[in-house]
């Protein structure tokens, strides 16, 4: 499982820097949206990492499994993560709804704090290689 967290990390980076790219370049909805899945693959990889798999045959790390498992299981059981990690999510999802869906494109300010929260996600994920808070 150790090289599916690594290789999930790898894709949160490279979400992550592309978020930052993104803002740098004026592109706020695809910075929302870039910062919202740098912290859905560190959700992965903290999950991988932690033993935990998707269900199922094919193993598909769907949204509402990683969220749930990484809430339910890493942060609320297992006190693996800080509470605030979730809080962070949750905003980040709505942000990238948002960016996705809604007519009104996502400001420079909402676009700046995603990515700030994004960095400041990936970076915990990443610094706690065990996954053990």
């Amino acid at each position: 499982m150790a090289e599916i967290g690594d290789a999930f990390l790898a894709r949160a980076n490279e979400s992550l820097a592309g978020a930052t790219s993104e803002l740098a370049n004026e592109r706020f909805n695809n910075a929302a949206n870039r910062s919202y899945y740098a912290c859905f693959h560190a959700e992965i990889s903290a999950l991988a990492r932690a033993g935990i798999r998707p269900p199922g045959d094919r193993g598909q790390w769907t949204h509402a499994m990683v969220q749930s498992q990484f809430t339910g299981t890493l942060i609320n059981r297992r006190k693996a993560y800080p509470a605030e990690l979730q809080d962070m999510l949750l905003h980040l999802m709505r942000v990238r709804i948002v960016a996705d869906f809604d007519r009104a494109p996502v400001t420079k300010t909402h676009a700046t704090r995603a990515v700030r929260r994004a960095h400041a996600f990936v970076t915990r994920i990443a610094g706690d290689e065990g996954g053990h808070g």
